[in-house]
C-alpha cells in the first residue's frame, strides 16, 4: 500500500481503499487532486455515489483552503 499525502487524505475521508488507484492514475499529491472531476473518478474506479460525493466535498474544501491562503503573505525581513 502506498504511504503518501494522498493516502493520508483518503484515510481521513475513510476511503483509503482508493489510494493505490489514485496514485496509479497520477493523483499523487493534493495539488493534482484539486482538479478531480467526475471523469477522473470514473477512471480511478470510484463508483459508489456517496464516496464520490465525499471526494467532491473534500476537493471543494481543498480549493477553499487555497483561496483563503492566497490572501496571506509574509516577509523575510525582521520586524523593526
Amino acid at each position: 500500500m502506498c504511504t503518501n499525502v494522498v493516502y493520508e487524505w483518503l484515510k481521513t475521508l475513510q476511503l483509503p481503499q482508493y489510494a493505490e488507484s489514485f496514485v496509479d492514475n497520477g493523483y499523487d499529491d493534493l495539488e493534482v487532486c484539486k482538479q478531480i472531476g467526475d471523469p477522473d473518478l470514473d477512471a480511478i474506479g470510484v463508483a459508489v455515489p456517496h464516496h464520490r460525493r465525499r471526494i467532491h466535498e473534500a476537493v471543494r474544501r481543498l480549493k477553499e483552503a487555497d483561496e483563503r491562503a492566497a490572501g496571506l503573505y509574509f516577509t523575510l525581513e525582521p520586524p523593526p
